[in-house]
């Protein structure tokens, strides 16, 4: 595996060729951008995650992935380098994801199966037991608790246990994506930080850091950052 850190260089205060794609977080464009670097016709499936982050205006991506990125353009700076983190039953280690948290449940408009993020879904289930309005918890309350017990339970999962009390969670987003005249791709977000412990080491690597954690992988989601005591996440 490898682990990048993919940068769109400035070319005379523009975003030389890659303007048109990137110049927006939310737009269908960041989605290109990072899948054009590792276009190959023998390759069916995606097989990297990434995050995107902004530094000094310009945005970057962070990657993991089985193969190493391919620059096309003159816009990219890309470093790598082989990602393969020695983990330990029981070490404590700082974590950031970015997750896309939804509960199972049927749609109210057509009865169908149907995934709501935790949030709305929240708010649905106070609605249908009549719980007053000025007594619900204020939306940054829903965010912290919904956001929590999601990955709580899905945490052995992937080979970690978490605290409640030492993972904040925040920076909810709806986000809507559109791409030509097709039907818009709709999808929520939150960013957690905070700590975790290892409970089985290869589930952790290979579940959990290389293949992501829920779902809307291919628009930036799962990735699961992590560090020691150093400053720097993985690879140190």
């Amino acid at each position: 595996m490898f682990f990048s850190k993919v940068t769109v260089r400035a070319i005379d205060g523009e975003l030389g060729d890659l303007s048109d794609l990137v110049c927006t977080r939310s737009g269908y464009g960041l989605h290109q951008a990072i899948w054009k670097l590792f276009q190959d016709p023998s390759v069916a499936q995606r097989d990297f995650l990434y995050r995107h982050e902004n530094e000094e205006g310009r945005p970057v991506f962070f990657v993991v992935s089985q193969r190493e990125p391919v620059p096309y353009g003159s816009s990219w700076e890309i470093r790598t380098k082989p990602y393969a983190p020695k983990v330990r039953e029981g070490e404590r280690m700082a974590f950031s994801l970015r997750a896309n948290p939804v509960r199972a449940g049927k749609s109210e408009t057509n009865g169908k199966h149907a995934r709501h993020d935790v949030v709305m879904a929240a708010k649905r289930r106070l609605k249908s037991e009549n719980t007053p309005r000025d007594l619900w918890p204020i939306e940054a309350e829903l965010i912290q608790d919904e956001g929590v017990n999601w990955l709580k339970s899905r945490a052995e999962g992937y080979g970690f246990r978490i605290s409640p009390d030492e993972v904040r969670v925040e920076g909810y987003q709806q986000h809507r994506y559109f791409r030509n005249k097709s039907k818009p791709i709709r999808f929520s977000t939150v960013d957690y930080e905070g700590f975790l412990t290892v409970t089985d080491p290869e589930l952790f690597v290979m579940k959990g850091l290389f293949r992501g954690i829920g779902h809307c992988k291919a628009f930036g989601c799962g990735m699961l950052m992590v560090r020691r005591t150093s400053p720097r996440f993985f690879p140190g």
